[in-house]
């Protein structure tokens, strides 16, 4: 990747929980981290975090609201992202792991027992929940 891409990310609160897929692929293999990825051409920030969601999850984002934004530097993989954050402030439909290619696992968290690896944006994500709260 020669230039930064552009990608976004949504959280899915629930009962004091968190939705996270497990990744399967570079960058951040292995790591936990909230539904996501990239912005195409010509498609707004909204559209593509809406339907990423509801491609990877099953679950369609109601109201939402911007968090922020997360900017991520892999040197070994050469890849440089921004990523538009999100938070869902209502959601239908039923989790489900609807991209097993791409993720390992998908689950609710509690917040205050989460994976011991966390995507970047994740991290960021849940750092700018915790200073608005």
């Amino acid at each position: 990747m020669n230039a930064p891409g552009v990608g976004c990310g949504i959280v899915f609160l629930k009962d004091g929980h968190i939705l996270l897929l497990q990744r399967r692929k570079s960058p951040e293999i292995g790591a936990w981290g909230i539904p996501g990825g990239k912005i195409d051409f010509l498609e707004t920030a909204e559209q593509a975090i809406r339907r990423e969601a509801l491609e990877e999850t099953g679950l369609e984002a109601g109201d939402i609201k911007l968090l922020g934004l997360s900017e991520q530097l892999f040197h070994d993989e050469k890849q440089h992202w921004f990523g538009v954050l999100f938070q869902a402030e209502s959601f239908s439909g039923e989790m489900q792991l609807l991209e097993p290619d791409k993720h390992g696992g998908i689950d609710w968290f509690a917040l205050d027992n989460l994976p011991d690896r966390l995507t970047l944006p994740t991290i960021h994500a849940l750092d700018l929940i915790r200073r608005t709260a």
